[in-house]
């Protein structure tokens, strides 16, 4: 008996260190009627993600495996080009004129879903979020795992965005909404100063005019810091899809 036991230990171990080191994968999905370049920035002192930025094509498809215990974002950047000089730029969250972000974050107003895979629960943790601004609609669906969110946010605010937040491309068309943060530096919006704890962001912000419209629009994704309660998610186990226009 002693001898069965100790080998079933011995069988059960290489398991359970796969099962420690086992990765995340990310499929990113553009659904949308244009090309995005997403663009991804690991949290400080975390490695980078196998790429850090490429062309997806409408109707196209990439994976990338996170390392261990990843954390950071992703953002898709539009209305991108290379001029005769060789310069690559984005018309929205371009991060540095370079194709691979290489450790740059996105330009606002842009759209982004963040990440902590494997936090000492062994849970993912993960958002959508408008407080950088929006920019394309998105949304994150777990592929398989347990006790899973799939958050949304599909309206294209650039259609809703009034006029002082907007962010408009080289032919005047809307191509971004600021977030009121951005466009009025304000600590009401930034929620600094008197409105930098949790409760007095909230207070403040939840009935305020210029986040109410993100939140309508989007109701399962940040529209302001602190907008936790409606606005994070888990997961243990997936995989995670991410779809520009959903």
């Amino acid at each position: 008996m002693a001898t069965l036991k100790l080998y079933l230990l011995l069988f059960s171990i290489p398991a359970l260190l796969f099962q420690d080191v086992m990765s995340t994968s990310f499929t990113f999905q553009n659904n949308c009627g244009y090309t995005v370049w997403p663009g991804l920035i690991s949290n400080a002192n975390l490695p980078m993600m196998p790429s850090t930025g490429f062309e997806l094509q409408n109707g196209a498809s990439r994976t990338l495996e996170a390392p261990t215990s990843w954390g950071g974002n992703m953002w898709a950047r539009t209305n991108c080009m290379t001029d005769s000089s060789g310069k690559f730029s984005c018309v929205t969250g371009d991060c540095g004129g370079q194709l691979e972000c290489n450790g740059v974050g996105g330009v606002p107003p842009k759209t982004l879903t963040e990440f902590t895979l494997q936090d000492s629960d062994g849970k993912d943790t993960y958002d959508i979020s408008n407080v950088d601004g929006f920019n394309v609609p998105v949304s994150i669906t777990p592929q398989g795992g347990s006790d899973c969110t799939s958050p949304s946010c599909a309206t294209n605010i650039n259609s809703l965005c009034p006029q002082e937040l907007q962010e408009k491309g080289p032919d005047g068309s809307v191509v971004a909404c600021k977030s009121a943060c951005e466009a009025f530096n304000t600590d009401l919006y930034c929620c600094r100063g008197a409105y930098e704890s949790t409760d007095a962001c909230v207070n403040a912000n939840k009935d305020q005019p210029y986040p109410k419209i993100f939140k309508d629009a989007c109701p399962q994704a940040y529209s302001y810091a602190h907008d936790d309660q409606s606005s994070t998610f888990t997961c243990v186990g997936a995989n995670y899809v991410i779809t520009y226009c959903p």
